[in-house]
């Protein structure tokens, strides 16, 4: 806190140094909140060369700073290897940057990236993931689609509640996987009939 209140661009290294190591979320949070009192043209170049870390608290906890000091010249190095980290902890981080980071004009793209990972971990990964989407806005709305015709039923069911946590945020997201895992599990979308297809009126028959 004393850094951060008098900044001090000679324990940079210090503090980037501390954030791969420091075991307490809160103080990393404080290290992370002093980062940002510095200069952007000091900090912003030695945390992207902990991207290059092979310990995972460092990047991610690089990536959370970056996401928060929100530089725009950072977003090259938010690498698809980051995004797809095998670390769920680092690849969260990962998304956030990236949504904060991303230019209008790579948004599609980085939607496809992180869509092509619907289905990965837990509820916190999976919520993490669905919340990242969301905050790229209108260009989800045909990648959740085509997803929700994956073969793969973990993925249909977070394409399905991450379409509806867009739709209504205040939603909540356990209610938004629970109702797409019962339509996945019925094996139709919701008011179609159990052989209508998809984009049929009721009473009509199968396509061929």
């Amino acid at each position: 806190m004393a850094i951060g209140t008098r900044p001090d661009p000679g324990l940079v290294d210090a503090l980037v140094a501390r954030c791969a190591v420091e075991p307490n979320f809160f103080v990393r949070e404080m290290l992370t909140w002093a980062l940002t009192r510095l200069p952007a043209e000091i900090t912003v170049p030695r945390l992207l060369a902990e991207l290059r870390s092979e310990r995972a608290q460092a990047r991610g906890q690089a990536l959370h700073t970056l996401s928060k000091i929100g530089d725009g010249g950072a977003w090259p190095a938010i690498t698809r290897s980051l995004l797809h980290d095998a670390d769920d902890e680092v690849a969260r981080s990962a998304w956030r940057a990236a949504v904060v980071l991303v230019p209008a004009g790579e948004r599609r793209g980085l939607a496809e990236d992180l869509a092509a990972q619907l289905g990965r971990g837990d509820r916190n990964v999976r919520l993490s993931l669905s919340r990242a989407l969301v905050a790229l806005g209108d260009v989800i709305e045909p990648i959740l689609r085509a997803a929700q015709a994956s073969e793969d039923p973990a993925v249909r069911a977070h394409a399905r509640a991450t379409e509806r946590l867009s739709r209504d945020p205040d939603s909540g997201f356990d209610l938004a996987v629970d109702e797409a895992k019962r339509i996945v599990a019925l094996g139709r979308e919701p008011g179609r009939e159990p052989d209508q297809e998809p984009g049929q009126e009721p009473g009509e028959g199968p396509t061929c």
